[in-house]
């Protein structure tokens, strides 16, 4: 039988983790082959994941853990068979990290019953921690967030990602930059951020205004859909209809705007 949960223990969690990452930030060297690369990147995964379990182990001590990894396209287009259990993308903007630049944060989300239940967004370097519960909000730093009405696309940001998964789809790299090519014709400013799941929560705290990705990168996206879904974003696959878990796409925007671009395309 699934509990209420305790948000302040996981915020506290992923904080910890976060900051564990901040206090490190820029002392290791730049990898600069292929192992090295590789070998940091799982150091990462591994020291992220052991913090946040060994902090919601006594909490939460029924509630596994995934176990397929964010390159496994197959495990991402449905949810496990079980009644509830983490998802952690355990630092999402991790080459970011390895390069010494911004735009890296610790992502956790809680799947029940096959939907997303509470997600939670940390970025250590603004300290600002998005969260939102199933029907009970999104917020920042404790405060409610919605996101920003604008009336003129000159002035309105964008931001696009591809994903790393199926790279031999025929012709998926154009299908990419024929994206892109959209965004520049509709769009006054087109970005490229990095962290998918933050840029989704700016959405909903009205920081940027559209995000849109082609390619199926479902671990990437979860935490942020909640938390833009219960801001009040429009949630949406490149069809134009509402988003569900196995869609290989995504776009997100403020109310109506997603809908108005594709129709516009």
């Amino acid at each position: 039988m699934n509990k209420e949960i305790n948000i302040q223990t996981i915020l506290d969690v992923v904080r910890q983790a976060g900051d564990l990452f901040l206090q490190d930030f820029k002392l290791n060297a730049i990898p600069t082959d292929k192992d090295e690369f590789v070998r940091q990147l799982e150091a990462i995964d591994e020291r992220c994941l052991s913090v946040l379990k060994a902090g919601l182990s006594d909490a939460f001590p029924d509630i596994p853990w995934n176990t397929i990894g964010e390159f496994e396209a197959e495990g991402q287009k449905r949810p496990l068979p079980i009644s509830e259990y983490w998802i952690c993308d355990a630092m999402d903007g991790a080459i970011q990290y390895l390069q010494h630049i911004p735009g890296w944060t610790i992502n956790l989300a809680l799947i029940r019953n096959g939907a997303i239940y509470f997600s939670v967004i940390y970025d250590p370097l603004s300290n600002e921690i998005f969260w939102a519960q199933k029907d009970g909000g999104a917020f920042m730093n404790g405060k409610f967030i919605k996101p920003q009405l604008k009336r003129d696309t000159e002035i309105m940001v964008a931001t696009f990602e591809y994903g790393h998964q199926e790279p031999s789809i025929p012709g998926i790299n154009n299908q990419h930059g024929n994206a892109v090519t959209d965004l520049l014709n509709h769009f006054g400013v087109v970005r490229n951020y990095g962290p998918h799941g933050l840029q989704i929560a700016y959405i909903a705290a009205g920081r940027i205004d559209l995000f849109y990705q082609l390619g199926l990168d479902t671990f990437n996206w979860l935490a942020g859909i909640l938390i833009a879904s219960e801001a009040g974003a429009e949630v949406l696959n490149a069809s134009g209809e509402l988003w569900s878990w196995g869609d290989e796409s995504l776009i997100v925007s403020a109310p109506g705007l997603a809908t108005s671009f594709l129709q516009s395309k």
